[in-house]
This record gives structure tokens, sequence and C-alpha cells, in this order.
């Protein structure tokens, strides 16, 4: 058996996995204020979802090329870009707020549209240099248990950040809360400058055309069934099942929670998330992972079927809670998968295509739900969704028997 500290031990691995969370950090400190002003500036579950749409739009076109590229690169160089690139979006935000920029008639509204599309760009090359990196700092034995670290620092920024943001808003408003973002993208920057090893840049003898070259990586995963089924199942899962771009209306007019409120919901998935992924280093996910991962998936729906039920703001989070456990468990076994499934000269691409999927869950998602909650009404939106997250579970488990009979030990 692995041991859990195997991976954590390297020490270029610690500082990525540190500039990872400081850069989740900031990124989901950003992402509460924003849905915060949004909400007092419109009052429309639909301009929620927008912010959503704007930075997958960006993430989803420009991946293929982002993976093709981190391939033929350095990508640690990327990473690094990356972050800098999240910083003038932070930065933007920051002048807005400040007053350093003048605002129109709908105030903010259209910097932080702006901010999303810079940060949409950014994200469209993380996820790809990120997972070429990684391998190339620990022991392909240690790949399985690096998922759970990767996964623990997301989650937990994924928790701090949602609350310290909302603290700190109902405290001073955003333009603290920004400046603590731009501080926590600069440490990010400096902890992968650190890092010693020089990633090598895997060489290919493809010689066929660039558009074949692009979408390679497109190709193989859909030739490769539990790959598609993996990706495809968390894709349609989260598409139709996510709440988080409703939140501010559930804080708000349901809950009646405020900015403080928002702030403990969007941090609640991700504290069960952060728990389930403590656990997940210490027992990493081995034998019957397919059947694992179908189950986790459908209590994440049925989790968001009673969320939005729910009048009750304690068990509200609670529920969110329960449901980023879940989901936690379903992000592993999924980036595992992707790692150990990934030829070495296709990672990047690969990663592209897995960045893919996570955008139209996440981002597409989000404007979905604001869609939905306009059309249906907020509450019977988030039920429709989590009935359909069941359906989508039962779908992969009849169209995939590779899934379902998924050992990941298997793969190593």
């Amino acid at each position: 058996m692995i041991h859990p500290r195997t991976a954590f031990e390297v020490r270029d691995f610690r500082l990525l996995t540190q500039a990872r969370f400081l850069f989740s950090f900031a990124v989901q400190l950003q992402a509460v204020i924003m849905g915060w002003q949004v909400y007092e500036i419109k009052h429309d579950p639909l301009y929620l979802g927008l912010i959503g749409l704007v930075e997958a739009v960006p993430a989803i076109s420009v991946a293929l090329v982002s993976g093709y590229v981190v391939d033929r690169s350095n990508p640690l160089r990327i990473y690094i870009n990356v972050l800098r690139c999240s910083l003038l979006s932070a930065l933007v935000l920051l002048a807005v707020t400040s007053g350093w920029i003048r605002t129109g008639g709908d105030g903010a509204l259209p910097w932080i549209y702006l901010a999303a599309l810079i940060t949409g760009f950014a994200r469209g090359f993380s996820g790809p240099a990120l997972f070429a990196l990684v391998p190339q700092l620990i022991s392909r034995e240690s790949l399985r248990v690096s998922a759970a670290w990767v996964t623990g620092a997301f989650q937990i920024a994924a928790v701090t950040g949602p609350a310290v943001g909302g603290i700190i808003y109902a405290w001073n408003g955003p333009r603290p809360a920004y400046l603590l973002g731009c501080l926590a993208l600069a440490g990010a920057t400096l902890s992968l400058h650190l890092i010693r090893h020089e990633p090598k840049v895997v060489r290919s003898a493809e010689s066929s055309p660039l558009l074949e070259r692009l979408t390679s990586g497109m190709r193989y995963v859909w030739g490769h069934q539990l790959l598609l089924s993996a990706l495809a199942l968390d894709m349609f899962a989260v598409l139709f099942g996510g709440v988080v771009a409703v939140l501010p209306l559930f804080a708000a007019e349901i809950l009646h929670a405020g900015p403080r409120g928002l702030g403990l919901l969007r941090s609640a998935p991700s504290l069960g998330a952060m728990i389930m992924s403590a656990w997940l280093i210490r027992r990493p996910v081995g034998r019957h992972a397919g059947a694992l991962l179908l189950s986790v998936v459908a209590g994440f729906g049925l989790c968001m079927i009673a969320f939005g039920l729910s009048r009750w703001f304690w068990l509200s989070a609670g529920l969110l809670l329960l449901s980023g456990a879940l989901d936690s468990v379903s992000m592993v076994i999924r980036s595992a998968i992707v790692q150990l499934c990934s030829p070495e000269d296709m990672r990047g691409r690969i990663a592209a295509v897995n960045s893919i999927f996570i955008g139209s869950s996440n981002e597409i998602g989000a404007f979905e739900s604001g869609l939905a909650a306009k059309m249906l009404g907020t509450v019977p939106s988030v039920i429709f969704g989590g009935c359909m997250t069941l359906l989508t579970v039962i779908t992969a488990a009849l169209a995939a028997p590779r899934l379902r009979a998924l050992d990941l030990t298997q793969l190593e």
C-alpha cells in the first residue's frame, strides 16, 4: 500500500500544492464577492448565471490549443503565466472598487464580467499545465495519492475563500477582499518560482497536420470508454445538479442569511470535500472505484433535491456539506483516471479535454442554473437538476460496463 505522505514528502510537489491552494483561495474568494455584487446590482438569477458563461466561453475556446501548447512547452512556465493573468483579473476588480476606474450606470457590472473573461482565459491553460506538471515531480506509484492531495488543497481553499470573502464583504465591502485575493495570487506565483525541478519538454515524433494534433486528445478520450464515461458522468451531473450560481438567491430570499450566510453556503460543499479528501489521503480509492463513483454521484443528486426543498439554513448548509464530500470522491477518482490513462506525450491535450468537461459542468452549469431559475423558479430548478443528475447516473451505469467494473489498482 502506498503511504499517504509519499507524494507530499517531495519538496517541489509541496510547493505546487501550496500554489494550487493560494490560487484557488483567491479565485473562490473573488467568485463569492462577484456573485454578491451582481445580485445587489440586478437581483436577477440570469445575470448571476452569465458570470459562469462569460468565464466558460474563453476557457473552452482555448482548451485544445492550450493542451497542445502544454505538451510542447514547459508546463511550469505556463502555470506561472496563468497566475499572472489571474492577478490581472483581481487587480481590475480592486481598481474598480477602489474608485481608480470610473463606472457607469450599472456600476461595476461590466468590469466584473471583464474579470470573469480574463479568468476564463487563464483557466483554459491552468488545468492542462497542472496535470502535465504533477507527474514530473513525483513517481507514477504516487499519482493516485497525489490526486487526493491536490484535490484537498483546492477544497481547503474553496472552504476558506468564500467564508473569508463573505465575512470581509459584510465587514467593509469588496475592496479589502479583492486586495487579499491579489496578495494570495502573488504568494502562489512566488511558490512556483521556488520550484527547483526544471520540467522536461516531451517531444513526440508527430508529423500529422496541426489540426489533427490539436484534436488528438479529444479523439483519444472519445475512443477510451473509461475516460469518456468518467468525464461525461461528472460533466452532466454537475451541469444539471450544481447550485453555486443561485446561492445568492437562496441566501437572500429563501434562507434570509445575507452575505455572511452566502459565504458559509459557498464554503459548505468544500468543507465536506476537504474532510473527505483528508480521508482519501489516508485511504486511497482502489478496488470498486467504478461502483463507488456511480454511488457518490447519485448521492450528490439526492442532496441537491433535498437542498431545494429545505427552508432551514443549517439543514441547507449540512446538505451542501454532504454533497461536497460526495463530489470530492468523484473528483479524486476522475483525476486518478485521467493521470493513469494518459500517455506521457499527450497529458496536456487529455487534461485540456478534461478541462472542457469541467468547464461545461461548472461554468456553463452556472449559466444553466441561472437560466433554469429564471424560467422555472429558483426551487423547482434545483429539484429538476437533482433529478437529471440521477438520470445521468442510471444512463452511465447502463452504457459503460468498464466504468462499473473500474479498479484503480489495475491501472497503475
